[in-house]
């Protein structure tokens, strides 16, 4: 399997190291770049620019070739080079009758200094962390001019001895020490090393249709390499989003990606599962995105926790007495907090104060203001309640399964009677009542209470999602009706398909009993991600890929789609 560094990063398991091309942009060419995920999403974290020399140390142009294991650069002259990720902290680099140059553009208090003989250290203010440039085989030469309080720049050219002409050289991250290391693995040990740790992903990962078998190398990729350490707010190894620039998990993402991973790996599923649980705050609430850093409690995301974790217990005996005794106590704090403390106008209906609390952004059920209520929060919280019920009846706390199952009971009554208006669901602002604009595919989510609802219910839910041309195209659902006057083809929450939404329906669709409709939306989804890759969200139309284009919960829910809904 290739792919394109435009698009997919080269990384590995557990590492915040990645290389990417990335576009120009202010103080940036246009390149291939060494780079550092951490810290968040705001920015690529690149820190060397990649060039190739030849023999006069001339910059000479190069194509890109990636695969799990390597990257291999090659000049119209025949000139080549290759880089792995030996471990989850070093570059690794060789190449053939050219040099490599590693250019970092320094910041702040920036600096390199040479370390010993044939190691230079790049302290990088910037990215938190150093990194220490050694030479293995072949010449290290520097340029790294210095002005006042840092270096002005860093100029690394590694050149290839002039025997053999090759060049080999790492480069390794870390935080406070080094220490050198008394011998080196070779770097075709490096490659075969990674390369059988992920085959030995990818023979695990869910299996798909024979047809689309490079597309699951791809989603077994993109998941296998987003994964990082547990390290700082990490308190177990965490699959980012993506290793592109959204580089944090968000308290709903991480759900979707531990369901893919709960048949062959149980116990990564678990801690993708329960790392928000580490993090909670003492009220009960989640934070909305978690990276190494730091956490944001800004905002929120929906409590889907419980239908999740429900999921997984259908597919898996790893999820025993023990895990429902660590989950318990906070999975009750998290629900307990919607009532407690989203519940403004005190009529038992807890809100949304913003859309980004409900993952749905910019959807147009939040259109006339906020806070608001929406009928998918309420159903989330009646399987989560149900949940709970289940959980303490097997812990044997009778008391409390009684008043979940009465607290479920009760708000898919409220839920019924408070959203289902001239036969649809609607989103209401807290307090008024007053009704929101649009036609969101968010009012749909209720569906996955399947026969919980009136038969009137699932059938007017389920008439809605087959009508073509409403939300339903030839790639899947539209997150807005196409005919609304809100749908826009790039407008994020307000258009483009995304994967979330499609496993959320088609689980539901399938509760309510209409697998035929399930089946035939998982299939149109999976078509159209073996065309057009794994990306953050698409074009409902088009089925083109938008924004960052190599996801994991798209890639996960690829996997769990493929496996369990098309043959």
């Amino acid at each position: 399997m290739n792919f394109d560094l435009n698009v997919v990063p080269f990384s590995r398991r557990e590492s915040f190291l990645a290389i990417s091309i990335l576009p120009e942009a202010q103080d940036r060419q246009q390149g291939l770049y060494l780079r550092t995920v951490r810290g968040g999403d705001d920015k690529f974290g690149e820190a060397f620019h990649i060039e190739m020399l030849d023999e006069r140390g001339q910059s000479v142009s190069f194509e890109a070739t990636a695969c799990p294991e390597q990257i291999r650069l090659e000049s119209p002259t025949g000139l080549s080079a290759e880089i792995c990720i030996s471990n989850r902290r070093t570059f690794r680099i060789r190449t053939n009758d050219c040099g490599i140059r590693l250019t970092f553009r320094t910041a702040a208090y920036d600096y390199a200094y040479q370390a010993t003989s044939s190691s230079w250290e790049v302290n990088s203010f910037t990215h938190e962390c150093r990194f220490m440039l050694t030479a293995l085989v072949g010449d290290l030469k520097m340029e790294v001019p210095w002005d006042k309080i840092k270096s002005s720049y860093v100029i690394a050219d590694f050149l290839p001895d002039s025997k053999s002409g090759i060049a080999e050289f790492a480069v390794e991250e870390f935080h406070t020490v080094w220490e050198p290391r008394m011998t080196w693995e070779s770097y075709d040990d490096a490659v075969k090393q990674v390369k059988e740790e992920f085959n030995e992903w990818l023979d695990r990962s869910l299996p798909l249709p024979e047809r689309w078998h490079e597309s699951r190398e791809l989603a077994a990729y993109i998941t296998w390499s987003c994964i990082v350490p547990a390290e700082g707010c990490l308190t177990r190894p965490a699959m980012y989003m993506s290793k592109n620039w959204m580089t944090n998990i968000w308290s709903w993402d991480h759900c979707f990606n531990a369901m893919a991973l709960v048949r062959h790996d149980p116990q990564l599923a678990w801690d993708q599962f329960m790392i928000f649980f580490d993090r909670q705050d003492e009220s009960g609430l989640l934070p909305d995105f978690i990276n190494n850093k730091f956490e944001l409690w800004n905002c929120n995301k929906p409590p889907i926790h419980g239908w999740t974790l429900s999921w997984m217990m259908a597919r898996t005996d790893y999820i025993k007495e023990a895990q429902l005794r660590e989950v318990y106590e906070p999975l009750s704090k998290w629900t307990k907090w919607w009532f407690r403390y989203r519940d403004g106008d005190g009529d038992g209906i807890p809100q949304y104060n913003h859309g980004n609390d409900s993952g749905w952004d910019n959807s147009t059920a939040f259109n006339t203001g906020i806070p608001v209520e929406s009928p998918d929060l309420a159903a989330f919280l009646i399987l989560q309640a149900e949940l709970l019920a289940e959980i303490a009846g097997l812990l044997g706390h009778a008391e409390d399964a009684k008043e979940w199952r009465q607290l479920a009971e009760g708000t898919l009554d409220k839920m019924i009677s408070h959203f289902w208006k001239d036969d649809r669901f609607r989103a209401c602002r807290s307090g008024t009542h007053e009704l929101s604009e649009g036609d969101s595919l968010l009012l749909f989510v209720p569906i996955l209470l399947g026969k919980r609802l009136p038969e009137q219910i699932r059938t007017a839910l389920l008439k809605g999602l087959r009508e073509d041309d409403r939300f339903l195209t030839r790639h899947g659902w539209a997150t807005e009706s196409v005919k609304s006057p809100f749908y826009h083809p790039d407008g994020y929450w307000r258009g483009p398909i995304w994967a979330p939404s499609t496993m959320l329906l088609v689980e539901g669709v399938a509760a309510a009993g209409d697998r035929e409709l399930a089946e035939e939306v998982a299939h149109r989804f999976c078509r159209m991600l073996d065309r057009s890759g794994m990306a953050e969200n698409f074009d409902a139309i088009t089925g083109q890929g938008l924004r960052d284009r190599a996801f994991t919960w798209t890639s996960s829910v690829f996997l769990i789609l493929g496996n369990e809904y098309t043959n």
